[in-house]
């Protein structure tokens, strides 16, 4: 079952799509990848969820991947002794950590580290940035703020500090219960919620020791000045846009995934761009102009994903906005102007044979006019430097490994089937000649471009290229 497009789309299970019968249809409409957010949801409705994504992929006859995306931590507001309040602009308000029920004056905030972080001068933004509170005096465990923003708040709202890094780790108690849980399915892909530095991505790699391709989610202004490092970390970035929107200016959000794909990109490292992509369709049959739009311009950038959120979990129209998703993907790729746009922009070879056999296949399959490219991986290594050269054509990956292929789903372009390793280079071009006219990658007689680490099985070995016909 290939897919007419490059892009692939990751969507999130919920009660709306958590069901065996509505999973395998939207397997069958065309996703890659599935989410599952451990912010919602039993570890007994996750366990089911994985099930039925794994019966999908049977149905379906491909890879597909599955995504654990971890809550992080959540800072909130106490309570209220009515429950809410509402703050005019100007007014003063006290944020303190004695747990007695708030009022029009004050209110608890049981964070020590948010204290222990912030100063006069910095921004508290309350219920995802609809309240504005600025410190004006602080002491050890309060702070004494104005309402720059004025508006409703009550029990339990969320807190957020953007210009502060706080001390805390980004994986809370239930996260490391959740990941435990998580790696224990099976599943391919570890999210990470609120990286803040490097370190944080340093710890789950540690924790998930290699089960899981690990991922960063981008929803702080910290983790953008440290972004480069924190990429060293990752196997996959996801541009988090809802919380990174409520941190940052609303102007300041597009130039940021612009960014974040771009440096991603030059380390091959794979993205999603994720939230309120069609938001509209969680009580709408079609998405706004303006939606599709958005969709569109991240596929002209070239990201590997997009993501669907409420629209799938929730929502009333998850297979309509799947089938958006995919056909307006589809149209930016037969775009007489985007092949120009994914061919301007190529990072640097590394001084390593890996990298120079990966842009060499690239301009081979274009002079041989090839219909597809054809990698041998155990790891994914050799796919994820082909991917990131962005060949027009077709990529059939074959491995080995059905935790490779699974994991590959999420990558640009690649089109993953677990075989055997060939035996020999004679093999290897028996094997790849076969397997392109079977999947459909490339009719009998075509000419396919081959790459390959000798001997086969070693990773990060890409030294060989060849050019063959399909069979």
């Amino acid at each position: 079952m290939i897919r007419n497009r490059r892009t692939r789309i990751v969507a999130t299970l919920g009660p709306a799509s958590r069901s065996a019968e509505m999973t395998l249809a939207l397997a069958q409409a065309g996703v890659d990848v599935f989410r599952m957010n451990f912010s919602h949801g039993s570890h007994e409705d996750h366990a089911e969820a994985y099930a039925n994504v794994r019966a999908a992929e049977k149905a379906a006859g491909r890879p597909i991947g599955i995504l654990a995306d971890l809550q992080g931590p959540k800072l909130r507001l106490g309570t209220f002794t009515e429950g809410k309040v509402h703050l005019e602009k100007g007014a003063h308000f006290r944020l303190d950590r004695d747990p007695a029920p708030g009022d029009i004056l004050r209110a608890c905030m049981p964070h020590p580290e948010i204290f222990a972080a912030i100063k006069v001068g910095d921004d508290l933004l309350i219920d995802d940035g609809r309240v504005r509170l600025r410190v004006l005096e602080q002491g050890e465990d309060w702070v004494h703020t104005e309402v720059i923003q004025p508006g409703p708040i009550s029990d339990r709202k969320g807190v957020n500090v953007p210009t502060a890094i706080l001390p805390i780790s980004a994986m809370t108690d239930k996260d490391r219960r959740d990941l435990m849980f998580a790696l224990s399915l099976g599943v391919d892909w570890v999210a990470l919620s609120f990286v803040q530095r490097p370190a944080d991505m340093a710890e789950l790699r540690k924790l998930v020791n290699g089960k899981a391709a690990c991922l960063a989610k981008i929803e702080k202004p910290a983790a953008l000045e440290s972004l480069a490092e924190i990429l060293d970390y990752c196997d996959g970035v996801m541009v988090a846009r809802g919380d990174l929107g409520v941190e940052l200016a609303p102007e300041d959000v597009p130039v940021a995934q612009k960014l974040i794909l771009r440096m991603a990109r030059e380390r091959g490292v794979p993205t999603i761009v994720a939230t309120q992509m069609l938001e509209s369709m969680i009580s709408a049959a079609a998405p706004t102009r303006a939606e599709a739009s958005d969709v569109a311009n991240a596929v002209y950038e070239g990201t590997d994903a997009l993501m669907l959120s409420a629209e799938t979990a929730a929502g009333q129209f998850p297979l309509e906005a799947v089938a958006v998703m995919s056909r307006i993907a589809e149209r930016v790729e037969a775009d007489p102007r985007w092949p120009g746009l994914m061919d301007a922009e190529h990072a640097d070879p590394e001084s390593a044979v890996p990298d120079a056999v990966s842009a060499a296949a690239r301009t081979a399959a274009n002079a041989s006019k090839a219909a597809c490219l054809v990698a041998f991986t155990a790891t994914g290594t050799t796919a994820l430097r082909v991917a990131r050269e962005r060949p027009l054509q077709p990529v059939l990956v074959l491995t080995p490994s059905i935790k490779t292929a699974r994991k590959l789903a999420l990558v640009w372009g690649l089109e993953a089937r677990v075989t055997k390793d060939p035996k020999d280079v004679e093999d290897m071009a028996s094997v790849a000649s076969a397997m392109s006219s079977k999947v459909g990658t490339a009719k009998p007689g075509d000419r396919i471009v081959i790459v390959a680490g000798l001997p086969f099985g070693t990773k990060g070995g890409t030294n060989l290229m060849r050019i063959a016909r399909a069979t």
